[in-house]
């Protein structure tokens, strides 16, 4: 399926124009102003996505897990996250930033770079109290967790395949990331 072409623009884009086109079937985020595109995922990829989010949505408790929804972190600043914790529920397209648990990010040679450092630091100037990494390394993956520490994420649990990450907070979960195969 080939995406539709953007209509020609001149200028920063906005969030109403943002809104305005169907930016989740391209997957494109809004950052001040820029459009940033994103292939779609490899089928190895969205089964990890799948995967990740089942085993979050069965701990979760009373908050909601979303996959590739979008996020506002601040004005004219719309992100799609791999998986959102939340604790929201209504007919809204966009889940605000204070809503948010957890987000978590599936790193892939494609997006290494802003999901280690670029989308880290909006999530933690946007004060998502959680940040889960998920690294592939060839057959094998590794979960990294972040807290927010005041404005900035500190390592809180790293867990490679035949490990578990236990979280006790924002609710309780485990896994062995070697699950996610």
């Amino acid at each position: 399926m080939t995406a539709a072409p953007l209509e020609p623009h001149v200028g920063l884009w906005t969030e109403a124009e943002y809104l305005a086109m169907d930016a989740n079937a391209n997957r494109i985020e809004l950052l001040d102003g820029s459009l940033i595109v994103s292939p779609t995922p490899s089928k190895r990829y969205q089964r990890m996505s799948r995967l990740l989010a089942n085993s979050l949505d069965a701990a979760a408790g009373s908050l909601l897990v979303f996959e590739a929804v979008n996020v506002r972190l601040g004005l004219d600043r719309i992100v799609i996250p791999d998986i959102v914790v939340a604790d929201t529920d209504d007919e809204a397209t966009v889940v605000e930033a204070g809503e948010v648990a957890l987000v978590a990010e599936i790193v892939s040679p494609g997006n290494a770079a802003a999901d280690r450092v670029v989308k880290m630091q909006l999530y933690a100037l946007a004060r998502i109290p959680w940040y889960l990494l998920v690294e592939q390394d060839g057959d094998s993956h590794s979960l990294r967790l972040f807290r927010l520490d005041d404005r900035h994420y500190v390592e809180d649990q790293v867990a490679k395949a035949g490990e578990e990450l236990v979280v006790t907070e924002p609710f309780r979960w485990r896994l062995d990331p070697a699950a996610l195969r």
